[in-house]
């Protein structure tokens, strides 16, 4: 499309950036300064300067902006200069990839002008007409400068889009003050999150999307410095190259998460890729690419603001890739590349998820629920046979080494720990150990999570050493175990030292604790009148008696009298010395249900690890395509099983148990006998898991019928219906038998829908009731299940019913049925607790009781 007659105004805040590099000489004769390191420096746009050239490269309309060519201004120091070291980094940071290009090493300040007041610059062929405007607002004079800003802001007959990217987050610049009276709906406001951190304001940084989404909620309903920004009707707000939050304030309040699911917020950027300036300048010129098209087609702002952040994220990221290129002075920076989308780039904007963020703080929200059509339990089976990427396309997944997760209480406790050991590992002058605590039930993974998430830092600098407290049986077996740490030190190694089981009775409850004190605070450990410094390490301890760091604490009593009386054992004990030495902890879920109405994703973990069991202890189960070859009853058991005796160590040992040295497939012949898996489950509950399929097989027979003659009643008195629909079973045609017992067939893979599953029990249980809302859910999914399978069986559409022509006049989407064929919908799938309970199968919710 031509956006030439789409007239576009940018100016703001003037830079020029100064940028400067070294080379080594590569000859080694000539002239003497050709065989010297030779410095290099060249001018590059920046501030608004920056921003018009990326906004004419991203829209290809006519831009009118600041003059960038008088570089006599620049040399004679009228101008603001920033000056940058460059050097040459990796294009990517965790890619084996040679090629290098040039990014920054070392932003070293301004240049002010010599007379201290700003230079700033007029437009070019100002357009009081122009239909964008954009604004750089670098607090650098430009919003106090009335007489610089673009006509089309200071002209009232005008209404533009304005975008306009705010660094400074005040209310009492007199350029915010005017644009706030002119016309609200059209302005958009971009402000970076490191900005509006900068000012105070408290929003969590790469912890998980949920958390940081919640919190930027929160900030905006509370914080009274962002009130003025709270009444504006568009706010955007970049989270690094990785994500960004939508802040709409129309007739009803709306905020939307953008982000990428394999991505937290400076995830992407690794400290060995550089850094580059710009950033949020490349993501405007993105974004205004999407309001140029949107204005030419009239569309809806806000729809022109949901494609232009996924273009502005994924053009971003393109920017950072590209850097100054692999020579600064023959590269054209920026490149028109940046705005070019190719199948072959690392990010694409399909790739960019958004989901709808609760516009109050709600703890219990969570993307992977909100962003799946599909129930947990469809999730779980999909991650285990085709893999957690291709299963969890669009929700955010952290992966620390081997160790894969998607709970965000977790993901945040890990992400916490992650970060407490880089700045651990990256502070030169620490003397005292790094004190973290693991808490988990016993087989829940505790060591494991914590070793990968330290390999995921430097694998090459951490080594493990691992230690169990209750097989100690003096203060020599501590004192001995420090010189192994000592040791490791010496090696020029940082220990990972697991303390596991710390919490275990010695000289009385919680024994071990006061010896931990002294080493814990200064780094040094007794041994008679010697005292030896520790060094460099890192202390985990892993909780073996407390499965929670609140139930160490004694948080979860709730009888006042017996929490006393704990505390009073736990000061004496030197708890609370302890506790104020550690500087981080994680509870570890596992893959037993912790809480039956909290926690809903323990089956997820358990699709997680099962999966991850496979990969690496059965890799050839798994199939060219990535397949798992696993019977589903013996999926169904692995993941619908209420309890593992011994968590994960449990879900090991059944895998570990299992005959499948020479198989191809893991199925329901090669588990383990009835006695061996009594060992780590119920084995009769796991058993009858496995077998539903076969119990439910068994009983299809009659409830096709049941459900048939529940069809029959409901359309006793329609005249219009086809008769030989309507024919009592043993009239009716195979065919349409096989539609009634595929309909019960789909009966439990719809109840999954909604969270439910059916076991099948000895006694006739009392059936239950379902919601409005389940209902709704069961009855469209229902329609569109018969809709695809009389597709398939070759039926059309028709104004009647004729079994003959195979055509139906229901045959339409949802949308499309008349409210009194919702009725009967509503009214088949009402009966199925009851048809189902007459066969012995109880309906009851996907999780652990």
């Amino acid at each position: 499309m031509d956006n030439k007659n789409i007239k576009i105004v940018v100016s703001g805040d003037i830079c020029v950036n100064q940028l400067q590099w070294l080379t080594y000489p590569n000859i080694n004769v000539g002239l003497n300064w050709q065989t010297h390191l030779n410095m290099h420096s060249v001018f590059s746009s920046g501030e608004a300067l920056l921003l018009s050239k990326l906004v004419a490269l991203s829209t290809g309309a006519s831009v009118m902006s600041p003059d960038t060519e008088n570089m006599e201004l620049t040399l004679s120091g009228e101008i603001l200069r920033s000056t940058a070291e460059l050097d040459l980094f990796p294009v990517y940071g965790d890619k084996n990839n040679d090629k290098k290009v040039y990014r920054i090493s070392r932003l070293m300040g301004f240049t002010g002008p010599k007379d201290r007041s700003t230079k700033l610059l007029p437009i070019e062929n100002d357009d009081p007409n122009a239909d964008i405007v954009i604004i750089d607002d670098e607090n650098n004079g430009f919003n106090s400068n009335e007489r610089f800003w673009p006509l089309a802001l200071k002209s009232p007959e005008a209404s533009p889009i304005i975008l306009y990217k705010m660094s400074n987050v005040i209310d009492s610049s007199k350029l915010w003050q005017h644009i706030q009276g002119l016309n609200n709906k059209n302005v958009i406001v971009i402000v970076n999150a490191d900005d509006l951190r900068s000012k105070g304001v408290n929003i969590s940084k790469g912890l998980s999307w949920e958390k940081t989404a919640q919190d930027f909620v929160w900030q905006i309903n509370n914080n009274p410095s962002l009130a003025f920004l709270a009444t504006c009707r568009h706010i955007i707000v970049p989270f690094g190259l990785e994500g960004a939050i939508y802040y709409k304030n129309e007739d009803v309040r709306e905020v939307k998460l953008y982000f990428l699911p394999y991505e937290f917020e400076g995830g992407f950027v690794k400290e060995s890729q550089g850094k580059m300036y710009g950033l949020t300048s490349c993501f405007v010129a993105g974004l205004a690419s999407t309001m140029v098209s949107g204005n030419q087609e009239n569309e809806e702002i806000s729809e022109s603001i949901n494609m232009g952040i996924r273009k502005g994220i994924v053009s971003t990221h393109k920017y950072f890739l590209e850097g100054f290129g692999e020579n600064v002075e023959e590269y054209v920076f920026p490149s028109s590349e940046i705005f070019t989308e190719r199948e072959e780039d690392l990010i694409h904007r399909d790739h960019v998820q958004d989901v709808i963020v609760p516009v109050y703080p709600n703890s219990s929200w969570y993307i992977l629920k909100d962003k799946s059509s599909t129930s947990l339990a469809e999730i779980a089976y999909d991650i285990v046979k085709n893999g957690v990427k291709n299963a969890l396309k669009s929700i955010p997944i952290a992966k620390f080494g081997n160790l894969t997760t998607v709970d965000k209480t977790e993901i945040e406790s890990y992400k916490s720990i992650k970060n407490l050991m880089l700045e651990y590992i990256s502070n030169k002058n620490t003397v005292r150990p790094l004190s973290i605590a693991v808490f988990g039930t016993p087989g829940s993974g505790k060591s494991f999570g914590i070793v990968e998430v330290a390999n995921s830092i430097a694998s090459n600098l951490i080594k493990k050493i691992d230690f169990n407290l209750s097989q100690f049986r003096s203060t020599m077996d501590l004192v001995n175990a420090f010189h192994k740490v000592r040791d490791i030190v010496l090696e020029g190694k940082i220990p990972l030292v697991i303390f596991d089981e710390f919490d275990s009775a010695f000289e009385g409850n919680l024994g071990w604790l006061k010896y931990f004190l002294a080493p814990m605070q200064d780094g040094v450990f007794r041994e008679g009148d010697s005292i030896h410094p520790i060094g460099k390490a890192i202390f985990a301890f892993a909780g073996g008696t407390s499965s929670t760091f609140s139930e160490f604490f004694g948080e979860d009593i709730e009888d006042k009298e017996e929490q006393r009386q704990f505390l009073l054992k736990f000061r004496s004990a030197k708890g609370p010395d302890f506790v104020s030495r550690l500087r981080g902890y994680v509870n570890i879920m596992g893959p037993n249900q912790t809480d039956e109405k909290l926690d809903q994703l323990f089956i997820i973990r358990r699709a997680i690890l099962l999966r991850s069991l496979l990969e690496r202890k059965v890799p050839y189960l798994i199939n060219d395509n990535g397949e798992a070859q696993i019977d589903n009853g013996v999926l169904r058991a692995m993941l619908k099983i209420p309890r593992y005796k011994h968590e994960s160590r449990s879900m090991e040992a059944i895998l570990d148990m299992s005959m499948l040295t020479n198989s191809t497939k893991w199925e329901q012949s090669c588990l383990p006998s009835k006695e061996q898996l009594k060992l780590h489950v119920d084995e009769e509950q796991f058993l009858r898991h496995l077998m539903h399929d076969a119990f439910y097989g068994e009983k299809v027979e009659s409830i096709a019928r049941a459900i048939h003659e529940k069809y029959r009643m409901l359309n006793a008195n329609n005249k219009d219906m086809d008769e030989e629909s309507i024919k009592p079973w043993q009239e009716l045609s195979e065919e349409l038998k096989n539609s009634n017992r595929e309909q019960a067939r789909n009966i439990p893979s719809a109840l999954i829908k909604i969270n439910y599953d059916i076991v099948s029990v000895k006694e006739k249980p009392e059936f239950k009731q379902f919601t409005p809302k389940e209902l709704e859910i069961l009855a469209k999914s229902e329609h569109m299940y018969w809709y695809r399978y009389k597709k398939e069986c070759g039926w059309k559409y028709g104004n009647s019913k004729d079994s003959k022509k195979k055509i139906d006049c229901d045959l339409v989407s949802w949308n499309s049925l008349t409210q009194d064929k919702k009725d009967k919908l509503y009214k088949m799938v009402e009966i199925w607790p009851e048809i189902l309970a007459k066969s012995n199968f109880k309906i009851e919710p996907v999780r652990v009781s």
